[in-house]
């Protein structure tokens, strides 16, 4: 997510929602390779490795899994970590910090905080400050796959095998589109909600991209509940609680994240080929996950006093008073396995644990990857 999302989540699939069932390819339990897209939901490392003085570089980020800071935008891991322990791989090795084709047998994370799906072009032209806005977009990380792609297979055969062979993760991407407008105060109406129909063709350029590329499962997660975020809740705070839905979040801004996901999902309907064999493509509901945590908290061993404050803060209603509020002299909370944010912006690792399980099991994904996998 913007620079900004586990057990097993795996080879997720399909929100049961508007799709009928996927039949998916023998074998498809059995992947060699993991290579992820995205932003800082599934960053491991790129953003950081641009400057050693990153704030996602120092404690408390990274306190409950890896015990120090691993340019994770998180306490712990994300959800494309425990997609790697799923398929028994080691953790992809971030792009920019690779070197060989050995450093990439198992994959790559190419995903990179704060990118967007469009070009830092279109944003120059918006008038937008790009301090915050890396220029590695989808465009850019679709390039990077094919050079890693020609380090690992030069040749044609061999090539296939490795796309028909691996588990691609195509973002999450598309928030940070928002994100980055909306944090400069930028128009909802006349800048920011015409970008929904641009950002849901480049994921559907991507996406045919990788299937050109001979990519056999290829999963496509939605966005999350913005209006649920504490950062967004204490930009458009307002008098008004019929601004507000029972769980206390932002309506108009879960509507829009609504609208986006069904973009999305009927895009996805419309390219996904009707031949299993050619390509699986899936659509991972991290919107529901996410949205059932934050309305039942206590149902599932989160606070719900802190259902919609940051763990890792600055202070203020929602302990978000910045965009990136996290740091060594932040409000830390004492157990971040009972919250539902990190730092305002991303989550912590118990709320991408459950995302992880709804994706995994059900009812987030249908049919279930590990429930087949264990026929």
């Amino acid at each position: 997510m913007a620079s900004s999302l586990m057990v097993v989540l795996p080879l997720l699939l399909l929100v049961v929602c508007p799709y009928a069932a996927v039949s998916y390819p023998a074998g498809t339990c059995r992947y060699t390779r993991l290579f992820s897209l995205g932003d800082s939901l599934t960053d491991t490392g790129n953003f950081a490795s641009l400057s050693p003085n990153r704030s996602v570089l120092a404690f408390p980020y990274g306190e409950t899994f890896f015990r120090r800071p691993t340019g994770r935008f998180c306490d712990g891991r994300l959800i494309v970590d425990f997609i790697a322990e799923a398929l028994k791989l080691p953790l992809s090795t971030p792009f920019l910090l690779g070197k060989t084709a050995e450093d990439f047998r198992a994959g790559a994370n190419l995903a990179v905080s704060g990118a967007t799906a469009l070009s830092q072009q279109l944003f120059r032209d918006m008038g937008l400050d790009l301090t915050i806005l890396p220029p590695y977009s989808l465009d850019v990380q679709l390039e990077w796959l094919k050079r890693v792609l020609h380090m690992l297979a030069p040749t044609g055969p061999e090539r296939q095998d490795i796309m028909s062979s691996s588990l691609f993760l195509l973002g999450e991407i598309g928030i940070n589109d928002y994100n980055h407008p909306f944090f400069q105060n930028r128009s909802f109406t006349a800048q920011i909600r015409p970008l929904l129909p641009k950002v849901i063709k480049k994921i559907e350029n991507a996406t045919k991209v990788l299937i050109g590329l001979g990519a056999k499962t290829i999963v496509v997660p939605g966005v999350i509940p913005m209006g649920c975020v504490p950062r967004y809740l204490t930009i458009f705070q307002s008098n008004d609680p019929g601004d507000y839905d029972a769980a206390g979040c932002i309506r108009w801004l879960n509507d829009f994240a609504e609208e986006h996901n069904r973009a999305l999902r009927h895009m996805l309907d419309h390219i996904r080929p009707r031949d299993p064999t050619v390509a699986v493509v899936v659509y991972a509901d991290y919107y529901g996950a996410i949205l059932e945590i934050t309305r039942s908290p206590q149902k599932h061993g989160f606070r719900k006093d802190v259902a919609l404050t940051a763990c890792c803060g600055d202070g203020g209603p929602h302990n978000s008073g910045k965009l990136i509020a996290c740091s060594a002299t932040s409000i830390l909370c004492p157990d971040p396995s009972r919250h539902i944010s990190w730092d305002g912006i991303h989550l912590t690792e118990a709320a991408y644990q459950f995302v992880a399980r709804g994706v995994l099991d059900g009812p987030y994904a249908a049919p279930s990857m590990l429930s087949k996998c264990r026929r």
